[in-house]
């Protein structure tokens, strides 16, 4: 998934707004620093990846369930990371 921000301008991307949402966008833009356009790609692709995230049905056929259920069964390789998850209290406890 790709968080950052592609520096190559290669599509364009047309909205019709009412003037009253551009005004907002553009107070909300200036008030953290960025461009109209920055502002709105930015909102647009987070809110873009956390969507695809939420996701809880996904339909997988033949080789990729096979793949799937097989990593889901595998045991767990014990790693520094893993340890190091499971033995941190969490932030709100």
């Amino acid at each position: 998934m790709q968080s950052q921000r592609d520096t190559t301008k290669s599509t364009n991307i047309n909205l019709r707004v009412a003037p009253a949402q551009r005004d907002l966008i553009d107070r909300a833009a200036q008030t953290v620093g960025k461009t109209r356009t920055e502002f709105i790609l930015d909102v647009a692709t987070r809110e873009a990846e956390q969507t695809l995230l939420d996701q809880r049905l996904f339909f997988l056929e033949g080789e990729e369930w096979d793949a799937f259920i097989a990593a889901l069964d595998a045991p767990v390789r014990p790693n520094v990371q893993l340890r190091k998850l499971l033995t941190t209290d969490a932030p709100w406890g």
